[in-house]
């Protein structure tokens, strides 16, 4: 049953339910603008003309300010009142989204999802810190699976969704779905919800920590997605570069020796909270990774309408879906280490069988080509989630709940921001290097093969250039589609090891019960 240990306010005793139900709300804004995006992303490229760097912008924006101030929404929270703060994030995420669905621009779009990162980083932490407050560690394992699998649930039809409406030359409403579900999860949280806080967190915010922390991720961010059309030589690319790795090199010591650091480094000392967040930066980069390639590739290079794309997506939200209440009760029995070890691992080998895909027949070979890694990944990540955030907040004391929710998600966007730029960097030149490797095959004339170069930066948007002859324009075409495979298979295998490295995280680093 649910405990009430904080401030209640007199509510009803059935309060419980309706904390899980507004937690679910709000939290499924966030799954299904992310899934549906993703579906969307070949829709917003071609109808913006964006560049593939301003693809890679248009997820890291919101990624790169989730992770930023994130740890800020958590220690709010617990400062201020988690529904208040909640609330606020629910309020400055749906304004935002408006602006997105609106944006005549790909830059505005970049900037309004830079705002809707600022809603999300003080929304998403008071989700699961507001499930730790009030339900039991007896009890709380279940909570979490139940929010896991009911928001797995709402964001099945994301990508569905994200397809069908881009299909139809509407992808702005993939951001507009965030409007009804943020306005029922205030009402709720208004009339229904309690306030919480954490009594002892009187202390000032830490903003050397944060303004560091945002300042080192913009450095390397923007370093890297830049790299590929400046050059790693470039000043102000390695002049990023340098300034984001010294300006986290100075956040860890701001956190090591601030009076009161939004990253507690003594939550660390816990070998289980260690082992979840490194778990948490390996399995999540890799999985941003792989969604945001692998719906370019399904509908750039194999073919698959918008609809089709979302679809095959299906299975793995399906079995996230089915999975994660069971895996939250058995790490309750069973304890985490066995199913952290196991699901990471499971996911790594669906990012190998996708290495393998190749240039298919189109849908018809969905089967046999990328359904399999779909299932594993599903499978893998359905054992993986509710275990994960159940042992990682049963390591730390519930009075810093807010805290370690805001850490391990921040540990999570982080993990995004970087491994989308780092690996989306390598993208891009690994397909410019495959196209210009491809392309001396094909007898091309010097004019040609500069404007074929040129298109690379496009990624699988790639066009055939008007100056390449007649009879060459499908060989072309089709060289387009092997560069981008053959990319493809290279970021494949290093999401392998990223989820593989997870995997040995949850097997040695947490503990068995």
């Amino acid at each position: 049953m649910a405990q009430y240990a904080l401030v209640t306010n007199g509510a009803h005793p059935n309060v419980g339910r309706w904390v899980l139900f507004s937690a679910i709300l709000a939290s499924s804004m966030a799954f299904i603008d992310g899934t549906a995006l993703n579906t969307a992303l070949p829709a917003i490229q071609s109808s913006l003309q964006s560049s593939g760097a301003q693809l890679l912008w248009v997820v890291n924006g919101y990624l790169l300010m989730l992770a930023a101030l994130i740890l800020v929404g958590g220690a709010l929270g617990d400062r201020l009142g988690r529904k208040r703060i909640f609330m606020a994030g629910i309020t400055l995420f749906v304004l935002a989204s408006i602006a997105c669905g609106l944006a005549p621009t790909v830059e505005v779009l970049i900037w309004a999802r830079v705002v809707e990162g600022i809603g999300g980083a003080l929304m998403i932490p008071g989700s699961l810190a507001i499930i730790t407050t009030f339900f039991d560690q007896d009890h709380r394992g279940q909570a979490i699976g139940t929010w896991s699998a009911a928001t797995t649930i709402v964001t099945l039809v994301g990508p569905v969704l994200g397809g069908v409406l881009s299909n139809l030359g509407l992808w702005r409403g993939v951001f507009l779905l965030n409007l009804p579900l943020g306005l029922a999860a205030l009402v709720i949280l208004q009339y229904e919800v309690p306030e919480s806080r954490d009594g002892s967190a009187t202390g000032p915010i830490d903003i050397a920590g944060v303004a560091l922390q945002a300042m080192g991720l913009a450095g390397l961010t923007y370093g890297f997605i830049s790299a590929p059309g400046l050059g790693f030589a470039h000043p102000l690319v390695a002049g990023t570069l340098a300034g984001g790795v010294a300006a986290l090199a100075a956040f860890l010591w701001v956190e090591a020796h601030g009076s009161h650091p939004i990253m507690p480094l003594k939550l660390f000392r816990s070998r289980t909270f260690s082992g979840t967040n490194l778990l948490t930066l390996f399995l999540y980069g890799a999985l941003s990774v792989n969604s945001f390639f692998l719906s370019l590739n399904l509908v750039q290079v194999q073919g698959y309408s918008l609809a089709t794309a979302g679809l095959a997506f299906t299975p793995f939200a399906l079995l996230l879906t089915m999975l994660s209440r069971w895996a939250g009760r058995l790490a309750d029995r069973i304890g985490p280490r066995l199913l952290l070890a196991a699901g990471p691992g499971l996911t790594g080998l669906g990012f190998l069988v996708m290495a393998f895909a190749g240039l298919t027949a189109g849908p018809s070979a969905y089967w046999f080509t990328f359904f399999p890694g779909i299932l594993l990944i599903g499978l893998g990540m359905g054992l993986t989630v509710a275990p994960l955030s159940t042992a990682m907040m049963n390591s730390v004391e519930e009075r810093q709940a807010g805290t370690a929710s805001g850490v391990n998600n921040a540990v999570a966007r982080a993990a995004g921001v970087l491994a989308i730029a780092v690996v989306g960097a390598l993208m891009l030149l690994l397909f410019a290097g495959a196209l210009d490797a491809r392309a001396a095959s094909l007898n091309l004339a010097p004019a040609a093969r500069t404007a074929l170069q040129a298109e690379a930066a496009r990624l699988g948007e790639a066009t055939v250039p008007a100056s390449v002859a007649a009879e060459s324009t499908q060989a072309v075409a089709t060289a387009i589609k092997l560069a981008f495979v053959d990319a493809f298979r290279v970021v494949m295998f290093i999401c392998t090891g990223l989820a593989w490295a997870a995997a040995l995280s949850g097997g040695l680093l947490t503990e068995s019960c």
